[in-house]
């Protein structure tokens, strides 16, 4: 984490002399990093005054609060996505990237020696619960898992010679996506979001510390800015591999990329074909991989007409108060385009541990 307040001025002020975007250097006031300076990095510098808060930590970015139209605005999804409806959210920070392997292996390797976690049958588990909240599989359990666990020790694996650690986390539940939240408040100071004696592990908004996105925020942050017109992706209305690692196939005229089936950069012939957080560019706010890679936990209960009679406008939705499946958001790796959509709705129980699920944290300004 550092502050960046004290410089952000002189930053804006050097700003022609800070950079030179042709030879990938970006100007020092591009905090946002797109390598323009444009009306969302002033948003950030307004939003680091504003909230008294000026310790943004390294990884996340700054969302302005504002006003948008939720769901499928192109009348081409499923009745889920619909209707449009206005949402308006407070400010807020995400996650630039994903949470990594390497990320989720420092908080096993911190919870095994605190206490917090079980180990049984490969599989861990929240200490004491027996096998009732599954955090996520190691690779005894589940080849598919990149997280390895011998003595006592979890450590990340190599696939086909390729260290990944900076893939996303996978085959890892949505409690435990709750308790890396959890983990990470208590690291640096906050409070902890998720009350883990809860059956439903509710999340408490009054608290400041990390958890997952609702899904409006999610939508919204994966939108970018780009309000007017609004865009199918976050980056635009078509999409390659050139811009997500996902699976192309035809039948989706937004589909446009040259190469087809799984991305070919990442298809090493063994599952998962996840690949390094922050490998494409980011969207209007700084964001990586909203679309593609693997799939997002949201903190939301899913509920299939949860759109329909919503206030309008809605302020900073939480979602259902109960259900048996949480939102997922974003598409991945083995999912055709139609799933990477920025209005696409999908559901999994909180339990399952999934060769394509993944996450990234959120922390309120206040």
């Amino acid at each position: 984490m550092w502050c960046k307040t004290s410089s952000i001025l002189i930053s804006f002020v050097v700003i022609a002399v800070s950079g030179n975007c042709a030879l990938g250097e970006c100007p020092s006031a591009d905090l946002t990093g797109d390598c323009f300076v444009d009306y969302e990095d002033f948003a950030v510098m307004a939003g680091q005054w504003l909230t008294g808060d000026p310790c943004i930590p390294d990884d996340m970015a700054y969302i302005p609060g504002g006003t948008f139209e939720m769901g499928d605005s192109f009348g081409e999804g499923v009745a889920s996505e619909r209707p449009v409806h206005t949402v308006t959210l407070d400010s807020f920070l995400i996650g630039k990237y994903k949470v990594s392997n390497q990320q989720y292996c420092d908080f096993l390797n911190w919870a095994d020696d605190n206490g917090w976690i079980t180990v049984t049958d490969d599989v861990v588990y929240q200490a004491s619960s027996g096998t009732s909240y599954s955090y996520c599989d190691t690779h005894s359990a589940n080849i598919y898992s990149q997280i390895d666990y011998s003595g006592g020790v979890f450590t990340v694996r190599s696939k086909a010679g390729r260290s990944m650690a900076n893939d996303p986390m996978v085959m890892m539940s949505w409690y435990g996506a709750a308790a890396y939240c959890n983990w990470r408040s208590q690291q640096e100071g906050y409070e902890s979001c998720y009350d883990i004696a809860d059956p439903n592990w509710e999340c408490d908004f009054s608290k400041r510390g990390y958890r997952l996105a609702t899904e409006a925020e999610w939508e919204y942050a994966a939108r970018g800015g780009e309000h007017d017109p609004y865009y199918r992706f976050p980056w635009g209305d078509t999409i390659s591999h050139s811009q997500a690692n996902y699976y192309s196939g035809p039948g989706f005229p937004y589909d446009v990329s040259p190469t087809r089936l799984y991305h070919p950069d990442w298809d090493d012939g063994i599952y998962p074909y996840t690949s390094v957080v922050g490998s494409f560019s980011p969207n209007g706010y700084g964001l990586y991989d909203m679309s593609g890679n693997v799939w997002e936990w949201c903190n939301d209960w899913y509920q299939y007409n949860y759109y329909t009679g919503r206030p309008n406008p809605d302020v900073n939705p939480s979602g259902p108060v109960d259900g048996s499946y949480r939102v997922i958001r974003g598409g991945g790796w083995d999912d055709y385009a139609y799933a990477c959509r920025v209005a696409y709705r999908d559901l999994s129980r909180p339990d399952c541990r999934c060769i394509n699920h993944g996450f990234r944290l959120v922390l309120d300004l206040e």
